[in-house]
């Protein structure tokens, strides 16, 4: 099931005897995990009824054992198990079939057929992800833990979701956003729930709880977010705009911003703005499909973006400007009184 509707159960009432928290997604994991102890104990009652164990410490069987085990001054309990991963059996002779046949799965299957209501368990398993080689690893963790009744998918957000996220955070924060900023913050941040709920915290906090915050405000204060004037600098660029790209350049400079990656940055531009023209691409799931096959996560924001920057250039101009860009680059690695002269060069001779 999802984050959402595990807290949908949650608010309802509807306790599991165990519940696993599968996947690295911190955010999601950590809500699900306060909101079911606050629904599942009084204040009062977490002193003693709240009991943290790690199973690179402690078997599980030792945890089954705790549960099992009636307390006077604790009539209901949750008990958190971190690093449920290291129940599962290792070794070359860990197939899949003993994974789910090993000691630890049967005990806790025994243990889940009679369950004592006044316990929850919380399985959290954060150390694989849902792509590459984590899958499958992952797929042995859900079969060692099948008789665990709930189990929440903590996988990382879509870039709606990130976005929403965001949009909700902000709004509860008291702070004013525009739509544009937002979703450069959130793709600076790797779309990564902990990180935004962090970095809006830290917005929130320095706009003294509320108020509207510009790109300038969020770029001097999320370093992450720095990178989004490297792709207004391509804008200026595309608009022929010399004096505005010399002060997204200058802006650039104060921030700190190693401009070896600037440059970078804005050759993968031009190279997908190269691309779309001699593909012919007009639309930006296009754009983010092909970014897919060359391993790059691409925004529908970003893909709008390579799109301008492939109708403001010729082709025979974006070729020209990769030619300076790998020139600009070369420059950059060798013995230079400034780095940003470089760039300015650069730029003027894009806009000649």
């Amino acid at each position: 099931m999802t984050p959402q509707q595990f807290l949908v159960q949650i608010r309802q009432g509807k306790f599991p005897s165990a519940c696993l928290l599968l996947g690295p997604e911190a955010y999601q994991r950590d809500y699900c995990r306060r909101a079911l102890i606050e629904a599942f104990l009084s204040r009062e009652e977490r002193e003693s009824g709240l009991t943290h164990y790690d199973l690179e410490e402690i078997s599980l069987e030792a945890v089954l054992e705790d549960a099992r085990s009636l307390c006077l001054f604790a009539p209901r309990r949750v008990i958190c198990v971190r690093n449920a991963e290291m129940a599962l059996p290792r070794g070359r002779g860990a197939s899949e079939a003993e994974t789910e046949t090993s000691g630890g799965a049967i005990a806790l299957s025994d243990y889940l057929a009679r369950p004592l209501e006044s316990v929850v368990l919380i399985f959290e398993a954060a150390r694989y992800g849902y792509e590459g080689e984590d899958k499958a690893r992952l797929e042995r963790v859900r079969k060692f833990y099948a008789a665990v009744p709930a189990v929440v998918e903590c996988a990382p957000l879509r870039a709606e979701q990130a976005r929403q996220l965001a949009r909700n955070l902000a709004r509860r924060a008291g702070l004013e956003i525009e739509e544009a900023e937002l979703e450069a913050l959130v793709e600076a941040l790797g779309a990564e729930a902990a990180r935004i709920a962090l970095e809006i915290e830290k917005l929130s906090l320095w706009a003294a709880g509320g108020g509207k915050l510009t790109g300038a405000d969020i770029a001097a204060l999320v370093p992450e977010a720095r990178s989004s004037t490297v792709y207004a600098l391509v804008d200026a660029l595309g608009g022929r705009d010399r004096l505005g790209a010399l002060e997204v350049l200058e802006l650039l400079v104060r921030q700190g911003e190693y401009l070896p990656l600037a440059v970078s940055a804005l050759a993968g531009q031009f190279r997908l703005a190269l691309a779309a023209r001699q593909q012919g691409w007009r639309r930006p799931d296009q754009i983010i499909a092909e970014a897919g096959r060359m391993g790059l996560r691409m925004w529908p924001a970003r893909a709008q973006q390579v799109l301008r920057t492939a109708a403001a250039f010729t082709t025979a101009q974006l070729i020209e400007g990769l030619k300076l860009l790998y020139a600009a680059d070369k420059a950059l690695r060798e013995a230079r009184p400034d780095d940003r002269v470089t760039l300015e060069s650069f730029i003027v001779s894009l806009t000649a």
